[in-house]
């Protein structure tokens, strides 16, 4: 009997040992991984189908969209056509055309899990064929002798200037947040800089489709967008995880 008393203290005392040399990791590792959705976003741009519904001197259409290839990176792209007709005070413009604009936007926004909504910064590199017309015009003359009221008409008889294009750089700012799952409501604030414009040597580019106004002696051009889009998911990835040293402190 004693000897069995024996043998079972024994025994404790090695499990005891055993499991005093384990350690005690106090800091244990996620081994979830947590996966975002990447796939295919496309839309339409809200703002110029208002304005073509409210406006009688504006047609407008453009598409958006983009493709995630990274956590953060994106390629993105807008097609669109754009008709203005704009009355001044000597003359009358039309123009109309289409435009395409292919670059990035990177996300600067850090997700909670689960949310896939950005503030992003972008480039886009863009092209726009176009023609012009001039609706009709009235001289200028200083001598008000015969028109004191008014300037003396020029012609009314429609001129048509085409074969005209441009080509513009484009910073982008904006923004996507989901509304519901995978529809996102957008808007982005837009700089271009104009590369190359082609114009007639009778009448100047005075509206660019993609562009918006030129200003005289200037190349910059501010636009905007307001986008409705829905991602078609494609495959899920996860994140990357971020090393953390023995200090606490993240690595990239």
């Amino acid at each position: 009997m004693s000897r069995f008393f024996i043998s079972i203290t024994l025994l404790l005392c090695f499990f005891n040992s055993s499991a005093q040399d384990e350690t005690i990791d106090l800091q244990p590792k996620d081994t979830v991984a947590h996966k975002q959705t990447y796939g295919l976003r496309v839309g339409i741009d809200l703002s110029r189908i208002i304005i073509t519904q409210t406006n009688e001197d504006y047609k407008g259409l453009e598409l958006v969209g983009d493709y995630r290839l990274t956590q953060k990176l994106y390629i993105a792209g807008e097609l669109g056509n754009e008709e203005k007709t704009k009355q001044e005070d000597l003359y009358s413009f039309t123009t109309s055309g289409s435009y395409i604009k292919l670059g990035v936007d990177y996300n600067t926004y850090e997700n909670w899990y689960g949310m896939n909504n950005t503030i992003f910064l972008g480039g886009r590199f863009a092209v726009s064929s176009f023609s012009q017309t001039l609706n009709n015009f009235r001289y200028f003359d200083t001598n008000r002798y015969w028109y004191p009221d008014d300037f003396p008409n020029g012609s009314s008889d429609a001129q048509e200037f085409g074969s005209l294009n441009a080509a513009w750089l484009e910073f982008v700012f904006g923004m996507k947040a989901e509304l519901f799952s995978n529809l996102y409501l957008g808007g982005s604030l837009r700089l271009g800089f104009l590369v190359s414009n082609k114009e007639s040597e009778e009448f100047p580019n005075l509206f660019i489709p993609g562009f918006n106004k030129v200003t005289d002696g200037s190349k910059f051009g501010i636009g905007y967008n307001y986008s409705l889009t829905y991602m078609i998911p494609l495959y899920k990835k996860a994140n990357k995880r971020k090393k953390k040293t023995d200090e606490g402190q993240v690595e990239p």
